[in-house]
């Protein structure tokens, strides 16, 4: 069994994503989680990443779960270009661009996720793109702070041997320029 996000009780969404609390220190519509001490949808998707990432069929049991297939599918793009990284300034550089690169929303005809994400009211698109570009951000942080060895500066080869790896048959190659 594939794991699923414990955020099932998610009050905000956006078209039928759950829209959760994260810690970040990037400015977006996400609610703020001012406890150090839990987790978050950011912290659950890396957690579960190399458990998730052999399904190739994920029932969706909430609206949280698509914020983490979603996170899963970014979470893999990062290690495509972490893999590419010599050293921790350039891995940071790499995913920051990643980031803020141009992507596609739910509804949109690139998106790679549409049979299963629902397009945002036409008042919502605006807000789903800062969410999705927030969660990008403080997740491609993140990445580097887990993949980047201290010791070497190197990426860690036990999240590179990812790489090759497809979650669900899917991938979001169509986000930014690659």
């Amino acid at each position: 069994m594939a794991y699923h996000s414990s955020f099932a009780n998610s009050k905000f969404r956006l078209g039928n994503m759950a829209l959760l609390p994260i810690r970040t220190r990037y400015s977006g519509p996400a609610p703020t989680e001012t406890s150090t001490e839990n987790e978050d949808i950011i912290d659950e998707a890396i957690k579960f990443f190399r458990a998730n990432i052999f399904f190739r069929n994920y029932d969706i049991k909430h609206d949280a779960d698509r914020t983490l297939i979603y996170l899963t599918l970014y979470i893999t793009e990062c290690l495509r270009r972490l893999q590419k990284c010599q050293s921790r300034i350039q891995a940071q550089k790499e995913l920051s661009s990643l980031a803020i690169s141009t992507f596609p929303i739910p509804g949109d005809a690139d998106f790679p996720l549409n049979g299963m994400f629902v397009k945002p009211a036409p008042d919502e698109v605006d807000k789903m793109k800062q969410y999705l570009e927030q969660l990008r951000k403080e997740c491609s942080d993140r990445m580097v702070d887990r993949v980047m060895d201290s010791e070497t500066d190197k990426p860690s080869k036990w999240w590179l041997c990812f790489v090759r790896r497809r979650f669900m048959d899917k991938s979001l190659l169509n986000i930014g320029s690659l």
